[in-house]
Order: structure tokens, then C-alpha cells, then sequence
């Protein structure tokens, strides 16, 4: 799971980035200020930064040439769309530029151009035990066969392999993949639980009691 870092001072605008950008599939780190983000870039694993350029007490162009120099890829998301803009943040180390209002599609997609432009994106391959799950292909196989799951079902895996070693609520879990619109109950993330350990004959999807579930590293 790729590790995004928003630095991003609109709290509202930080918060839609993040709804949007863990419904693809990544995990986000938020900064609200450039003082904030620039401690967070210093202690975090960071795959790529999502930077605003107007923020209190250091501006995205401040963090720039100090986030250069860690070689995390940035796309600066910003309202300042003049053509001197633009050509700042590039000369500083941006590695792609966007202006707000922006949609979120165009955002994923730039995002995963960057990832891959930058080395960043790997073969998608997770072994376990005698399972093979890619992740980019959103294919399973179990020594050499294909593996019939439901969409929901491959979905769920994706999600728990994506968060190993974590223990995810069901609540939670069921807001991931069933959606934040979803309209049900638990029960439901159970009852796939148990298919998805049925099917793959596998013991790494432990329950937490009275809690979720968690992928077993």
C-alpha cells in the first residue's frame, strides 16, 4: 500500500483527499501546516506528497527543496495557476502540478503516473502461504489455480492484505470495501470472512474478539 503524504492547510479540502484517496487503496498521513508536514516528512515512510503552496509558517515552497533532497516524488495542489506559479514549483522539484478545483479521478491517475515515472510502483505481487494475490491485476491463484472469488470477496482480501499486522474493526472494514454509503450490518463482513478463509484454506485472517479482524504478517 502506497503511503501518501498531504500537507494540506483547508481542512476540508485535507479531508476529501483522504476520503478519496484510501477508497483507491492508499494510505494517507495528513499535515496541516508546512511546520507539521515538514516533521512528518522527516519521521514517516512517505511514498509520494500531495503539497499545497500557501500554508502558515512554511509555505510549500519552502518544503520543496527540503523534500527534494529525501527524492519523494511531489504533485503541488494549488489555486495559484499562473504560468510564473507553475514554473516555480517545478524549478523547486515538483514533480507535477494541479490546480484547484480538481477532481479526484485526474488526481489517482496523476498520482499513479508519478508513482510509476518515479520507479515507485512494483510488480503488485503478495505471496502467502501457497497463495499468489496481484494486486494490480486483482488476480488470486492457490498452487497454480485460479481462485474463484466475488468481486466483495477479492475486495476484502485486497484490503486486509493491503493492512497486515493491523487490526481493522469491522466497522471499519465494511466503510473500506462495502463504501461509506453502504446500508448494513456487520454480519455481512462475517459472512465473507469465513468464505474468504473457506476458500483459500488459510489461517492468516485471525479474529480480534469482540473487535475485526487482522492479516497475519
Amino acid at each position: 500500500m502506497y503511503r501518501v503524504l498531504i500537507i494540506e492547510d483547508d481542512i476540508s479540502i485535507s479531508d476529501l483527499l483522504k476520503i478519496n484517496l484510501e477508497m483507491y487503496g492508499f494510505k494517507t498521513i495528513n499535515a496541516y501546516d508546512g511546520k507539521d508536514g515538514l516533521k512528518k516528512i522527516e519521521s514517516e515512510e512517505i511514498d509520494i506528497i500531495i503539497l499545497d503552496i500557501m500554508m502558515p509558517i512554511y509555505s510549500g515552497y519552502d518544503l520543496l527543496p527540503l523534500i527534494q533532497k529525501k527524492d519523494i516524488p511531489v504533485i503541488v495542489l494549488t489555486a495559484k495557476d499562473t504560468l510564473d506559479a507553475k514554473m516555480k514549483g517545478f524549478m523547486l522539484g515538483a514533480d507535477d502540478y494541479m490546480t484547484k478545483p480538481f477532481e479526484a479521478v485526474e488526481l489517482i491517475a496523476r498520482i499513479n503516473a508519478v508513482l510509476k515515472r518515479c520507479s515507485k510502483v512494483d510488480d503488485g505481487l503478495i505471496e502467502f502461504d501457497d497463495v499468489i494475490l496481484n494486486m494490480n491485476t486483482r488476480s488470486i491463484h492457490k498452487e497454480n489455480e485460479i481462485v474463484d472469488l466475488t468481486l466483495k470477496e477479492l475486495e476484502l482480501l485486497c484490503y486486509l492484505v493491503s493492512n497486515k499486522g493491523l487490526a481493522l474493526s469491522r466497522e471499519l472494514i465494511l466503510e473500506r470495501v462495502w463504501n461509506y454509503d453502504y446500508v448494513g450490518n456487520t454480519r455481512t463482513v462475517d459472512m465473507h470472512i469465513q468464505k474468504l478463509r473457506s476458500k483459500l484454506d488459510t489461517d492468516r485472517i485471525s479474529t480480534v474478539y469482540k473487535y475485526g479482524y487482522r492479516f497475519e504478517k
